[in-house]
């Protein structure tokens, strides 16, 4: 069985999240955008689980489509916890390059199946 490098890292990040949200509630008694954060933030891996199974090749991009948008969303929210001083720089930096580098991974990821998905439409017509 193949490495899924996207697979494991949405995963790894899923956990990180989780364990961050925990963090949040517990000791900074921050509930409301945690809440956010957990949603978005693990929904990533599940859009890409989801995708392993796409029943076509448009289904495949549009689930990594939504991967891609719940991955920024959680920037956007790990972005406003550091803001409000609920994330100190360090705690902010570890996981959000942990974010950008998985959305860059989708992104990419994303361009190649379009890409691909375009060669293939040309090529029967």
């Amino acid at each position: 069985m193949k490495n899924n490098v996207v697979k494991n890292k949405s995963f790894d990040f899923a956990v990180r999240i989780i364990r961050l949200y925990q963090y949040l509630n517990n000791d900074k008694k921050e509930f409301i955008l945690s809440k956010q954060l957990l949603r978005s933030g693990t929904s990533v891996g599940a859009m890409i689980r989801e995708a392993e199974h796409a029943e076509s090749k448009s289904d495949f991009i549009h689930k990594f489509s939504i991967a891609q948008k719940e991955a920024n969303e959680t920037v956007y929210w790990l972005e406003l916890l550091k803001a409000t001083d609920y994330l100190n720089e360090k705690e902010f930096e570890n996981i959000n390059n942990d974010a950008i580098s998985i959305l860059k991974l989708i992104t990419s990821i994303l361009k190649t199946s379009k890409n691909s998905s375009i060669k293939e439409t040309s090529s029967i017509n």
